[in-house]
C-alpha cells in the first residue's frame, strides 16, 4: 500500500474491481437506465443480513456519484421514498420504513487516498468497514472514537460499511477523550434530497471552510443527503495499555469511582461498569475475568508502556477506598473493552437476546442512579460506559419495550434514550429515537428540509410521523 493510492480505483483489499465481482462485500453493479420502468424488481435479501425481503421493491445498485444523482432526480419525479443501504447491516435499528426503492451504494467501495503520514483517509462510503479498519491498522492506525460493530445486538453478520459508522455516528468506550465520530469526520461528498452533489469541509485536520456541513451528516442516518465519500482523521495506536479492575461495587459506588477516575490526571480513556447478572452469561472477553454474577468496574490507560504502568500503579492508589485494583495488560485488556464497545453480554445469540435493548445518554453522575432504578423498576439489566454516561439497558420483553417507563426516567435525568434493539411491530409503534423538545425539534426539521424538502431520504426512519 503506497502513502496515497489512485482516485476512486483502488478497492481496499488491494484487489482490482473485477476480481470481487464475486464477493459477498461487493455485489455487481446493474445499470440505473429504465429504473422508473420497474427495473431490478423483486430482488430478494437474505434476512440472515439483517435485510428485509424486498419483493416489489426496485434495486438500485450504484457505480458512481453521478449514478446516485440520477437515482435521487428520478425518485424526486415520480415523489418515490427511497431507502439507502450499504450492505444492510443496521437495517435492523429506526422506525420501520415505507419506501419504494433501496439505493445500494456497495459498489462505490474503494479507497481514494490514503496518507498515514497525514492521518488521513478519504475512503467511499460502502467500503467495509472491518476491511478499511484492516488497512489503517497495517499502518499502526485506528479510527480513535472506537465505532461499535452493532452486528452481535442485532444478530447480524458483520459487514457494516464506513457510510454506514458515520451515518449511524456511534462512539466507543474512548468517546470520553477522543471523542464522537463527527469529530473525526474531516469533509465529505454526498447528494442532496434535490438531486445535487455537494462537497463539505476538506482533506485537511485544519481548514476554514464556512459552514461545517459534514458534522450534520454524522448521526443523521440518512436522512439528510446520501454520502458517497469521507474524509476521517486516524490516529496511532497506542503502544501499550492496562485496564484497572475494580470488583463488586454497586452501581452509584462505581460511578463515583469512575467519576474519581476521570477527574484524575492519568488521562483515563474508558471507563465502564458491568454489575452483578443472573441472567446474563460471561462472553470474550468479559468471560476472562471470572463469574459473570461478580460485578466489574473498568477502567483503561494507554499511551506507552512506561506511561501506562506507572498512570495504572499511580490510579489504583488513588482507588484504594474503593478496593483493591487488579491490573489487566495488553491483549486482554483490548478484549476486554472490545466486549464492552460491542455490548456483547446482550448479544443476540446470548441469554438476553430476545430482550429489548436500549441505548441511554445522561449526565455521568446520574447514570449509576439513573440505572440502578431502570435495573430495579423493570427487572432488566444494564451496563455503564462513558464513566456512567451511556447506559445500555436490556429489558424483559414487553409490547412497547417499556417505553413510557423508561422515558420518564431518562427525562428526569436530562438525558436521552433510544430503542436500538426490537422486533419491528415494536418499533413501528413507539418512537426508536428520543423525542426533542419543541424549539429543537423545529430547528431539526429545517435542517432537514433544507437538504431534502420532499423527504425522499430514508423516509420515516427517525421520526413515526413521516413514516406514512
Amino acid at each position: 500500500m503506497t502513502s496515497a493510492l489512485e482516485p476512486a480505483t483502488q478497492p481496499v483489499d488491494g484487489r482490482p474491481r473485477a476480481a470481487r465481482e464475486s464477493s459477498p462485500l461487493c455485489l455487481s453493479a446493474t445499470a440505473l437506465e429504465g429504473w422508473s420502468d420497474g427495473c431490478d424488481k423483486h430482488r430478494h435479501f437474505n434476512r440472515s443480513c439483517g435485510k428485509r425481503e424486498t419483493e416489489g421493491v426496485d434495486t438500485l445498485k450504484i457505480r458512481d456519484a453521478k449514478d446516485v444523482e440520477q437515482a435521487v432526480r428520478a425518485a424526486i419525479a415520480s415523489e418515490q421514498p427511497m431507502e439507502i443501504i450499504g450492505h444492510g447491516s443496521k437495517r435492523l435499528i429506526g422506525q420501520p420504513m415505507a419506501t419504494n426503492a433501496l439505493l445500494d451504494l456497495s459498489a462505490l467501495n474503494g479507497v481514494t487516498s490514503y496518507e498515514p503520514t497525514e492521518l488521513i483517509i478519504t475512503v467511499q462510503a460502502g467500503a467495509p468497514l472491518a476491511d478499511v479498519k484492516s488497512l489503517i491498522d497495517s499502518k499502526n492506525q485506528q479510527f480513535a472514537f472506537e465505532p461499535i460493530d452493532t452486528s452481535p445486538l442485532l444478530g447480524t453478520p458483520n459487514l457494516g460499511t464506513i457510510g454506514g459508522m458515520v451515518g449511524a455516528g456511534l462512539a466507543g468506550p474512548r468517546r470520553i477523550k477522543a471523542g464522537g465520530a463527527r469529530d473525526h469526520l474531516l469533509g465529505a461528498q454526498a447528494v442532496s434530497g434535490f438531486g445535487d452533489s455537494f462537497k463539505a469541509g476538506g482533506r485537511v485536520v485544519k481548514n476554514v471552510t464556512g459552514y461545517d456541513l459534514c458534522k450534520l451528516l454524522a448521526g443523521s442516518w440518512g436522512t439528510l443527503a446520501v454520502m458517497t465519500e469521507v474524509t476521517l482523521k486516524v490516529m496511532p495506536r497506542p503502544e501499550s495499555e492496562r485496564t484497572l479492575v475494580l470488583r463488586g461495587l454497586d452501581d452509584v459506588a462505581a460511578n463515583r469511582a469512575m467519576t474519581a477516575a476521570l477527574g484524575s490526571p492519568f488521562d483515563v480513556s474508558g471507563a465502564a461498569h458491568v454489575p452483578n447478572s443472573v441472567f446474563r452469561a460471561a462472553m470474550n472477553g468479559l468471560g476472562d475475568l471470572g463469574s459473570p454474577r461478580e460485578a466489574v468496574t473498568l477502567l483503561r490507560l494507554e499511551g506507552i508502556t512506561a506511561s501506562a504502568v506507572h498512570r495504572a500503579a499511580a490510579l489504583g492508589k488513588l482507588l484504594a477506598p474503593f478496593g483493591t485494583a487488579e491490573m489487566v495488560e495488553d491483549a486482554a485488556s483490548q478484549a476486554i473493552w472490545s466486549s464492552v464497545r460491542d455490548v456483547q453480554p446482550f448479544a443476540a445469540n446470548g441469554a438476553l437476546g430476545a430482550w429489548p435493548v436500549w441505548r441511554i445518554v445522561c449526565p455521568p453522575a446520574s447514570g449509576g442512579a439513573l440505572g440502578e432504578r431502570l435495573s430495579r423498576d423493570t427487572g432488566g439489566d444494564v451496563i455503564y460506559d462513558w464513566g456512567g454516561g451511556l447506559i445500555w439497558a436490556a429489558l424483559p420483553p414487553r409490547p412497547d419495550a417499556q417505553a413510557a417507563l423508561v422515558r420518564q426516567r431518562v427525562n428526569a435525568a436530562g438525558g436521552h434514550a433510544m430503542l436500538l434493539r426490537a422486533p419491528e411491530e415494536i418499533r413501528r409503534n413507539v418512537e426508536v429515537f428520543h423525542l426533542q423538545p419543541g424549539g429543537l425539534a423545529a430547528l431539526s426539521e429545517r435542517v432537514r428540509h433544507s437538504f431534502d424538502p420532499k423527504s425522499i431520504l430514508n423516509r420515516g426512519r427517525m421520526t413515526r410521523e413521516s413514516a406514512t
